[in-house]
């Protein structure tokens, strides 16, 4: 075996043409024991997640912004409406 390869079991069956898979004769699953190419999955995946993250949190600053930009178009037509009654007294 190579050296970032986990050694679980000699039941494993290697995978033609896939380096570092196993087939469990046991469960008939698949498993990857290559170290090296579960780090770098998780890496990945870990980047997925944080672009995700950032994502979400910039969807909730936009609808923050719209809603606060309503908020103030609301106040704005208040003090028109009450300014447009005060002249027209």
């Amino acid at each position: 075996m190579i050296d970032n390869e986990i050694n679980f079991t000699e039941d494993l069956i290697p995978v033609e043409g896939q380096d570092g898979w196993y087939r469990d004769p046991y469960s008939n699953a698949v498993v990857n024991c290559n170290v090296a190419k579960y780090d770098e999955y998780m890496a990945q995946y870990e980047a997925r997640q944080a672009k995700k993250k950032d994502f979400t949190t910039l969807q909730n600053d936009v609808d923050g912004l719209k809603s606060d930009i309503g908020d103030v178009k609301d106040l704005l037509k208040l003090l028109l409406n009450k300014e447009n009654d005060s002249n027209s007294n």
